[in-house]
């Protein structure tokens, strides 16, 4: 009889053993923190709980920049994730990036998963396809820049709460009273490059560089110095002199400003929304980013922000179609709709915004489909389908650095503006010359 036991209980663990040698493990490297990187988590547990194959293994790896250098670092290596996070401005760095990476289209069509492009928002896929129309990495947090207020602060300033400024001159105008009314931080932003120098660009539909913004070719030049970026930065400046704009950082640290109640009003990321609800400090709410009204055209659309995950180079065909099915996991609708819904971040294909839509979210929650709707609010042009510079992340903090010369009074805006673009051409020459 004990000889039956130990049979049957060697049986059982030489079974158990081998299941978990049969689970094939995908390694995400991710850049989200605090509340986001808890709603990641739960994607992540949920497919693992979903099927018995794979196993996707999150990891936070730092900021953006800090986890594509240590992925292309591992990948040199011979190691590194699977999947990788990549914010939207280092898409020309992971392409040109040879071998390191796997076009997703490809690795769905190896795994015979059912993708199509015209399946997502034409913002979305624009940013991440190859001028064939292939998609080359997977849209997984996309969003936009929005406009964000704090109804309290309107009320105390006798301002009308339900009314946020449309237009610059708007924002100006509000911005006198509140800073009468007491308000010390009377206007903040994050991601000021991405704001006020990439959003701004494409919603005034005016060029950020030559050759569709770099999509068109690798002999693209900046063209952020023209007449209206000197003027609107340059109205930025202004408003930091007077007190009515509070510089806070050069990525998201405008967001704790606003979820805190520190600022009135506030431009950042669609996906700001899960902290400043998780904060619950604030009555707010999110509007379209304001405009120029003198600009013919204006507003046009806003392009995307966020990242997308990227498929590394080098891996297993076992571990390959786990990716796809992974994948594949993220595009169901519903699955769209919880991770929309729970960050703010907007619903990258047609069917999770319609299954949104309907389950009666957006009237339950007024504003959560501004993101969207800003993002199409118009049929994308040249200037405002997105960008695709060489090394960008580099080319992103000259502009951040100039920027800061301006906010301190070090520097007026055409002379900052002048400065980024003669620095940034530099790093487009170096990335053109490198990649011939």
């Amino acid at each position: 009889m004990k000889i039956k036991i130990l049979a049957v209980a060697l049986l059982s663990v030489g079974l158990t053993s081998t299941n978990a040698q049969a689970q094939t493990e995908i390694q995400w490297w991710h850049s989200m923190g605090g509340a986001l990187g808890e709603k990641l988590n739960v994607l992540a547990d949920k497919f693992n709980a979903g099927q018995k194959d794979y196993k996707v293994v999150t990891t936070y790896k730092g900021s953006y920049p800090e986890s594509m250098t240590a992925a292309i670092a591992a990948f040199r290596a011979g190691s590194g994730p699977n999947l990788l996070q990549v914010f939207e401005v280092g898409t020309a760095t992971m392409m040109a990036a040879k071998g390191a990476i796997v076009p997703v289209a490809q690795v769905m069509a190896d795994a015979k998963e059912p993708f199509d492009p015209k399946a997502y928002l034409p913002t979305v896929t624009g940013y991440y396809s190859d001028l064939k129309g292939n998609m080359l990495s997977f849209p997984f947090n996309s969003s936009t820049v929005m406009f964000y207020i704090n109804k309290d602060a309107f009320k105390k300033a006798g301002l009308d709460p339900n009314k946020a400024p449309k237009t610059w001159k708007e924002v100006l105008a509000d911005a006198e009273k509140l800073k009468a009314a007491g308000q010390q931080c009377v206007y903040t932003t994050s991601w000021p490059s991405w704001t006020h120098i990439e959003n701004f660009s494409a919603w005034h539909n005016v060029p950020i560089g030559t050759k569709q913004n770099g999509m068109g070719g690798l002999d693209t030049v900046f063209s952020i110095n023209s007449p209206l970026h000197v003027r609107h930065i340059g109205m930025l400046s202004d408003m930091a002199k007077k007190g009515l704009f509070t510089y806070a950082g050069r990525t998201n640290q405008g967001d704790a400003k606003f979820s805190s109640g520190e600022c009135a009003m506030f431009t950042g990321s669609a996906g700001a929304q899960a902290g400043i609800k998780k904060a619950g400090k604030v009555d707010w709410s999110i509007n379209f980013i304001p405009y120029h009204d003198d600009v013919k055209g204006a507003p046009q659309n806003s392009i995307i922000g966020g990242a997308s995950l990227w498929v590394m180079g080098g891996k297993k065909p076992a571990e390959y179609k786990g990716v796809a099915k992974f994948l594949a996991f993220l595009s169901r609708p519903e699955i769209q709709m919880e991770w929309h819904t729970g960050t703010g971040y907007v619903p990258i294909t047609l069917a999770s915004y319609e299954l949104t839509r309907r389950s009666g979210f957006y009237d339950k929650n007024p504003g959560a489909d501004m993101p969207v709707k800003q993002l199409t609010n118009k049929a994308p042009t040249a200037n405002s389908k997105g960008l695709r510079f060489g090394n960008f992340v580099q080319g992103r903090t000259v502009i951040e650095e100039e920027l800061e010369e301006v906010f301190s009074g070090k520097k007026d805006a055409k002379t900052a503006l002048d400065d980024a673009v003669k620095r940034g051409n530099e790093i487009l020459r170096q990335f053109e010359a490198a990649n011939k």
